[in-house]
C-alpha cells in the first residue's frame, strides 16, 4: 500500500494520474496548504520541504518502507516500480528524463508564477504580469512545437511520465493568459491526455476539497511570513 500525502494542486495531480495509470492500490492523506498542513511536524518529516506531494511506500525496493517527496522523483520511482510510462532502453529513458526535467525547472515554476502575479498577488505587478505571461506563452510554443515533431505524446510515440508530468500544470491556461488557438498541435495533446480514464480518475482525487478562491488567511500561509519561518 501506498500512503499519498497529497492536496488538488498540478503537482499533486502527477502523482494521483500516476497511481490510477499503474493501478496500484493507495490511500490518500489530504494535506490542506491553505490551512498550513504542511507545516506539521509528522509530514517535515517525509517532507523536509513542507511541500506536497509526498509517499510512503510500505513495499519498498527492498521490501522496507520507503518515503520520498518531489513530484518528479515519485513519479521516476514509481515508473520504476512498475516497469511502466519509462522506457527500458538509455536512449529512450534519457529522452523522457529530458522533458520530465523541461516541466520541473521552466513548466511547473513559470506557469507557478504566472498564476500568483495574474491571479494571487496583492498588487498587479505589469512587469511581474508580462514577463511571466510571455514565458508561459514561450514555453506553449515549445511543446506546441514538440507535439508536431512527435505527432502524439511529449517524448516520443508513447505515454510517459513526461506527458502525467506536463499535463496537469495546463489545466489551468486560462488563468496563464493562454489561447488555445494559437497552440493547436498541444491543444490536441491535451485533449488525448485528457481523455484517458485513469487520468480524469486522478484528476478527482481531493477534487472536491478544493476551492477557487483563497481567503486571506490562506494568502498569508502560502504566500506571507508563514511560509518563511524556519522549521
Amino acid at each position: 500500500m501506498i500512503d499519498v500525502y497529497s492536496w488538488p494542486t498540478p503537482n499533486g495531480h502527477k502523482v494521483h494520474i500516476m497511481l490510477e495509470e499503474c493501478g496500484l492500490p493507495y490511500q490518500v492523506h489530504a494535506v490542506n496548504i491553505g490551512k498550513g498542513d504542511q507545516f506539521q511536524p509528522d509530514f517535515l518529516k517525509i517532507s523536509p520541504n513542507n511541500k506536497i506531494p509526498a509517499i510512503v511506500d510500505s513495499d519498498g525496493p527492498d521490501g522496507q518502507p520507503i518515503s520520498l517527496f518531489e513530484s518528479g522523483a515519485i513519479l521516476m520511482y514509481l515508473a520504476e516500480k512498475t516497469g511502466r510510462f519509462m522506457p527500458a532502453d538509455v536512449r529512450g529513458r534519457f529522452g523522457v528524463m529530458q522533458w520530465l526535467m523541461f516541466q520541473m525547472g521552466g513548466v511547473g515554476p513559470m506557469l507557478g508564477q504566472a498564476h500568483h502575479f495574474r491571479i494571487y498577488a496583492p498588487e498587479k505587478i505589469d512587469y511581474g504580469i508580462d514577463r511571466y505571461t510571455n514565458e508561459a506563452k514561450r514555453l506553449y510554443g515549445v511543446m506546441n512545437a514538440r507535439i508536431e515533431h512527435t505527432g502524439a505524446y511529449i517524448a516520443g510515440s508513447d505515454f510517459t511520465i513526461a506527458d502525467i508530468a506536463i499535463y496537469p500544470w495546463l489545466r489551468s491556461w486560462q488563468n496563464q493568459g493562454i489561447d488555445w488557438a494559437d497552440f493547436p498541435q498541444l491543444k490536441a495533446w491535451f485533449d488525448r491526455v485528457g481523455a484517458r480514464p485513469a487520468v480524469q480518475r486522478g484528476e478527482n482525487v481531493l477534487a472536491d476539497q478544493r476551492t477557487t478562491t483563497r481567503t486571506e488567511a490562506e494568502k498569508e500561509v502560502l504566500f506571507g511570513k508563514t511560509q518563511y519561518q524556519r522549521r
